[in-house]
This record gives structure tokens, sequence and C-alpha cells, in this order.
């Protein structure tokens, strides 16, 4: 049974084509991966499906009654709330009914025998409905849930503006999995959260009846999870059976074929073009050189897909540093409130140390309080000699309104418009991108613009706060090779095994010293 059917979609933003005669049929059931490269569309797709955006043509259209969930890279919280008011807004429909079944029940005393027959008809199926969707044990699902996703440990009465990004994420996609709708669209439900709470989610997909759309990078989460891919390339949406492996091998084996197919073709192009050039003056084969142009003419041409701009990091390297990068004494990390225990940690040259953990722990707080950032509630942070030091942060600010040329620009003032270009275009994005405002790129693009910055700069040490956060396949790939070729130390949070398991020197497990007073 199809859930959804798209019909003919196209949509862009200024010149900029995003999709062109797009269609697309979701059965019940379905496990989706939604894939393709950053600034294909997959986003501005979970948009037009949801109608918070509308297509320039096109037809969308859910089955009746169909419920969706959304959980997108961009959802806000309101202040006030509490994580456990959040998650009980998963809810809302079932506290609805009981007020209807309690203002029912009101009206039961001055009923006339006919209209009690219709109300206890009435009550009888919202007390199943209620039933079967576990109302009368919301509280024990809400508290099962918080500890699967470790938000119990932060504390179910916490106000949701005092939690960290990946908290928040969590609490969202908590929420969500609590609604059980008819199909899930997930934009990347994998950036911040730690392993654990990966496997969790792994598993309940894999058990999941309903049909999902997932979009992410994290390529053996994918793997592990859907059945089905779609993937979004030169504004074409093609359907794929098996998962992410599979694709690749299907892919690659098509674009072979195509390209060998171009090639054969540009050859019988050449030699037609050259026999016409050679004969059509002649009388006496005027008539042959005739009948191929005709065939030319009528030649339905291959055209070979534009190559992507490829991102290429290469980072500068500053002169060496002193054998101590950094030494804490006694530092305790936090805001109103502890975040670890007393630390004494210290980093020396060469080293490339990941921080691992749960969200909420610290890690981000304890890159900001080591380099300056955020100042520690006690103990203290003495930084090694000749440091010139590097960072990416997790995100930029929302409030943001430059283009990515004047962002670079700020950076660098004194490279001239062509080297702002080159530098830009190096990262993987096009002149479209980099003449856009940043704040209308995708979570990847903007990623790019934040590297730019920072392998354009010379460095000894870089400090990277979950750098392969919405980043592509290929951008991932790119990162960790150049990584691996830094000279330099690194002190990276990631949460990926998959990425830092052959580059790190170290892994610190922060859970280790975390003092949990969120």
């Amino acid at each position: 049974m199809s859930i959804l059917n798209v019909e003919n979609l196209t949509h862009g933003f200024g010149d900029r084509g995003i999709f062109e005669n797009v269609s697309f049929r979701l059965l019940k059931g379905e496990h989706i991966g939604l894939i393709g490269a950053n600034g294909e569309g997959k986003s501005t797709f979970m948009n037009i499906i949801t109608g918070k955006l509308m297509p320039d043509e096109g037809n969308v259209e859910w089955s009746k009654n169909v419920r969706v969930g959304y959980l997108d890279q961009h959802t806000v919280l309101e202040k006030g709330m509490t994580i456990r008011d959040v998650l009980a807004s998963a809810y809302d429909f079932l506290y609805e009914m009981e007020k209807n079944m309690n203002t029912i029940c009101d009206r039961l005393g001055e009923a006339t025998d006919s209209e009690m027959t219709v109300y206890l008809e009435e009550l009888g199926t919202i007390q199943d409905l209620l039933t079967m969707h576990d109302f009368y044990m919301i509280d024990a699902k809400i508290d099962e849930i918080g500890r699967a996703l470790g938000l119990n440990d932060i504390g179910l009465g916490k106000d949701v503006m005092d939690l960290s990004g990946g908290q928040r994420t969590k609490v969202l996609l908590a929420k969500l999995l609590l609604e059980k709708p008819d199909i899930l669209l997930l934009d990347e439900p994998t950036n911040y959260l730690d392993t654990e709470h990966i496997d969790w989610l792994k598993r309940y997909l894999n058990e999941y009846e309903n049909a999902f759309i997932l979009i992410t990078h994290d390529i053996p989460f994918l793997n592990s999870v859907v059945n089905l891919i779609y993937h979004m390339d030169n504004r074409e949406l093609n359907r794929y059976v098996g998962d992410y492996d599979k694709f690749m091998e299907v892919y690659e084996m098509k674009k072979s074929q195509k390209e060998a197919a171009y090639n054969r073709q540009q050859k019988e192009i050449a030699g037609l073009k050259d026999f016409v050039a050679r004969n059509k003056a002649r009388v006496s084969t005027r008539n042959m050189a005739m009948s191929r142009q005709k065939k030319l003419d009528k030649m339905d041409v291959i055209e070979l897909a534009a190559d992507k701009p490829k991102p290429v990091f290469c980072f500068k390297e500053a002169r060496t540093p002193g054998r101590y990068i950094f030494r804490t004494t006694n530092l305790i990390i936090g805001y109103n409130e502890p975040l670890s225990s007393a630390l004494n940690l210290e980093m020396e040259r060469g080293q490339k140390i990941v921080l691992t953990g749960a969200n909420g722990i610290g890690k981000s707080t304890l890159l900001k309080s080591i380099l300056g950032m955020q100042k520690p509630l006690s103990g203290s942070v003495e930084l090694g000699d000749y440091l010139e030091i590097g960072y990416f942060e997790q995100e930029m600010p929302k409030d943001i309104k430059t283009t990515c040329i004047e962002e670079i620009w700020k950076e660098f003032p004194g490279f001239t418009q062509y080297e702002v270009r080159s530098a830009l275009a190096r990262c993987g994005l096009t002149t479209k991108h980099i003449e856009s405002l940043v704040k209308v790129l995708s979570g990847g693009e903007q990623a790019k613009v934040r590297l730019c910055k920072l392998i354009n700069r010379k460095t000894n040490i870089l400090v990277l706060d979950e750098p392969t956060n919405h980043l592509d396949v290929e951008a991932k790939a790119e990162l960790k090779r150049a990584l691996q070729d830094f000279k330099g130390s690194i002190l990276m949070v990631c949460h990926e095994p998959d990425f830092y398991e052959d580059l790190a020197t170290d892994v610190w497990d922060c859970s280790e010293w975390t003092t949990k007073l969120l």
C-alpha cells in the first residue's frame, strides 16, 4: 500500500536547480536511506514532503490519516519546558481524547436514553483507543525511552534550554519515537549521539514495523537499518534495492557502462562527422554524406554528468611547538554546576587524542576550557609554548548574515577575491555555493566553509569539535586522509569509531571523570 506519492517534483533556489521532474513512492514498511552529496537537496526534499516548503512544480500526496513524525536538523524547543514535558507532548492527541471522554462522562447524568446509547458507544471507542496507545502507561513509557537514550541521567525535570545541542537532539528523537507515527522522517539522527545510543537506535529501527526515510552519512549505521536506497544526484532521484554497499556496487557498474557507451558513441560521432566533412562536397558521395548527417541529427546523444568539485583538505603546518601542548591542574569544568571531577591531564606534541562519551558530560566544555574560551569553576590550564591553534566548532551562529566569500574574507582580509574563491572551491563548493548566503547552505556545506578557514591558517594543533557532523561520505574520507597526514597534534571530539580508530593515538573516555551533576 502506498503511503506517499510524489510526482514530477521540480524545485530550486534562484537559478540553482535542486530537483527536476522527480517522482517517488513510499510503501508501507519500507526502510529507506536517502543519500547524496552535501547540497543535493535531501533536507529540502524532506521539507517539501512535510509541507514546510512549497515546490515550484509537482504534486505531493499522502494517504489519508497518515501520522508523520519528522526529526530535522534545526528543530527548536521552547524555554520553560522540562524534558518530561516535551516527551509527554508526544501523547497530546491522547490527552485530548481523555478530555473528550471526561466531557462525555459529565453529560451522562442529564442524557436521554437515546443519547446515553450514543455516549456509551463513544466512550467505549475512546477507551479502546486509549488502551491501544498505552495511555495508562505513559509515565512508564517515558521512563523507558529516557533510560534508552540516557535522558534519565540528565534528569527529566531539567529545562530543555539548559541542554547541550546533542541532548536536545536526543529529547526530540525520544519524543518522536514515543509518538509511534506511521512514518518516521529522520534527518541525520546520529549527529551528536554517542555510540551506546546509536546502537540502541539501530536496534529500534531494525524492529520498527512502520516505514521510515533516513538521511545519514554514517554508512555502517545506514547499512544496518535500511533495505532500499534512494540516491539524489544531479537533480535526479533513483531507487536501488538493498543497503548502501549494494547500491555502490550497482551504481559503479551503471556508471562504468554509461561511460563505455559514451566513449563508443563519441568515437562513432567523430567517424560520421569526418566522413560528412570529407564527402559532402563530392557529387559521387554527397548522398552517402547526407545519409550519415541524418543519422547524426537523429542520434540520441549520451551525456555524462558534470564532475562535481571534490574537496581537497590540506592543513598548513606551523613551526614545531614545545614538548607539552597543555597541562591541567585540578581542573573542574562546568557552568553553574560542575561537569567533572578534578582533572589532571596532559597532552604532548604529536598526540592525536579523541574525546568520547555521552552527550552533556562536558566534552565541548573541556575543549573551550582548555582554549580559555570558558572559565573553569576551579583549577588551571597551562598551555605549551609556540602553539598555533586551529579550532573547529560544532555549528555556525544561527543569525549569520554573510555570504561564503564575505565569511572567508573576514578571516583573511589580505586574500584577493580569486584567492577566496579558490580556497572555497578546494573545499568542494561550487560557484553558486560560494556566492550564496551561508545560512541557506546545508549543514555539510556550512561545515566546509568552517574547514576552509581552518586549512588556510598555519597550525600545529587542531582542536576539532564533532568535525564529521553533516559531512558527506566523500568529504569525510578526505578529511580523515588530511588529518592522518597532518604532522601536528589533534584534540578532537568525535562519536564515529570508523572515522577515528586508525587516526587516534589515544582515546579518552570522558564518562570516567564526569560528575553527571547536569
